[in-house]
């Protein structure tokens, strides 16, 4: 039997069940993975859905999977164009019978795999589900019955029993012979990426895991250092490579727990946990609201009385506003394509609340700017700083004076990103 395997955002190889099963049912395989052409448009919201910065990164974690396949006598085969398309013409030309994937909530993810489903129902499918902590039949409730805030829905599974990460293929079926080149990954001019040593990759994302855990056990002090701003080491830097999945939640959390029993967990250890909750719950809503996510109105439908202000936009996104606190954090993202979860909160407070420009214009800033873009974590949270989303207090406005003397009162973090 022949395989493919379609590779979007798992760019590794331990804890891949979809990979890992379809390698056990078929004769001869192939590894796909299809650059998104629209990636590089631009979008109603004067801003692309993919950077330079994340690109860069998204190419390193590419390079690192394609090494971990030629040990295994595999190539990654690269082809750019719409993946639903570029999927369904390798199926016919190669004469494909089974189809490995992992499911995604984004909308037009979601949408290309059920394209290619309705294309070839006679296929095998092999969907497994491992960018969430959780699979959809282990959530205690219906997609219908999602808790609409998140203590609600930390208290209903924080208690669940999780999978154990699975470890990589020890090896791979023969590779499909093809007579046909792949794409050349080109990423561009070189970034400022570099003053944050984020490197894509599965192999970095273990480094890294080992780093904040076993190296150097900075976990144990995260819910005190957890509102730095600038830095290394004050939280795990995790993102990038959960987003790309390079690294899986599973196996962040089997990581953790492991750390727990050895080393003795503690408030901070738990801190952990509750974060890749956090992003547990917005994958969940995205599966339950789809593009409703992305609208002005959000999950609430209510009108948040925004407006879209050229100039007011323009001030924020390239730093030149009347607070410096806030142009900071703007100039750090363009630097680094990174910003600490505080610094997010509070430039997203001040574009809606002060400047009173629609939420989505910076949503969509963030998803082209961030190397740890997220469809559900980012426009979960603008909706909620936005109040359209699910938190159950409504728009939250931050009293920025009051933010830099508490986080920055000596100003070495706005000198750092002005001078």
């Amino acid at each position: 039997m022949r395989g493919l395997f379609w590779f979007r955002n798992d760019l590794r190889l331990h804890d891949n069940p979809a990979l890992w099963h379809l390698a056990n049912q078929c004769d001869e395989l192939l590894c796909v993975y299809v650059v998104d052409q629209s990636w590089f448009n631009w979008t109603a919201f004067q801003s692309k859905p993919l950077g330079p910065i994340r690109w860069r990164f998204i190419c390193e974690a590419l390079w690192d999977l394609q090494t971990s396949l030629a040990s295994n006598g595999h190539t990654l085969l690269i082809r750019s164009g719409m993946p639903d398309q570029v999927i369904a013409e390798l199926v016919k030309q190669l004469s494909i019978d089974a189809i490995g994937v992992t499911p995604l909530p984004g909308v037009y993810e979601k949408k290309h795999l059920s394209v290619l489903q309705t294309l070839f129902p006679n296929k095998r499918w092999i969907i497994e589900e491992s960018f969430t902590l959780l699979r959809q039949d282990q959530l205690p409730f219906t997609f219908v019955n999602l808790p609409g805030s998140f203590t609600e829905f930390r208290k209903a599974v924080e208690d669940l029993p999780t999978a154990l990460s699975l470890v990589a293929p020890s090896c791979l079926p023969t590779q499909i012979k093809f007579d046909f080149e792949g794409e050349k990954l080109d990423c561009g001019q070189e970034t400022f990426g570099s003053m944050m040593p984020f490197k894509g990759g599965e192999t970095a994302g273990f480094q890294q895991l080992h780093y904040y855990l076993e190296a150097t056990g900075l976990v144990s002090g995260y819910k005190n250092t957890r509102n730095g701003l600038d830095g290394w080491d004050f939280s795990s830097k995790f993102s990038p490579w959960l987003a790309q999945g390079c690294i899986s939640p599973r196996k962040v959390l089997t990581d953790l727990r492991a750390y727990e029993r050895q080393a003795g967990g503690n408030e901070s250890t738990y801190w952990l946990y509750f974060e890749l909750l956090w992003r547990e719950y917005f994958q969940w809503l995205l599966y339950k609201y789809g593009s409703k996510l992305f609208q002005l109105r959000g999950t609430r439908n209510v009108n948040p009385l925004l407006t879209f202000y050229p100039e007011a936009f323009m001030a924020w996104k390239n730093g030149t506003t009347e607070s410096d606190f806030v142009n900071a954090f703007m100039c750090q993202l363009k630097m680094t394509g990174w910003m600490s979860n505080r610094g997010r909160q509070i430039v997203a407070s001040y574009l809606v609340n002060e400047l009173g420009v629609d939420w989505r214009f910076g949503a969509a800033w963030f998803e082209e700017q961030l190397i740890d873009y997220d469809p559900a974590s980012n426009w979960g949270n603008w909706q909620y700083l936005a109040g359209v989303g699910t938190d159950p207090r409504g728009k939250r406005q931050f009293n920025i004076s009051k933010q830099q003397q508490q986080y920055d009162p000596e100003l070495r973090f706005i000198k750092k990103y002005l001078e």
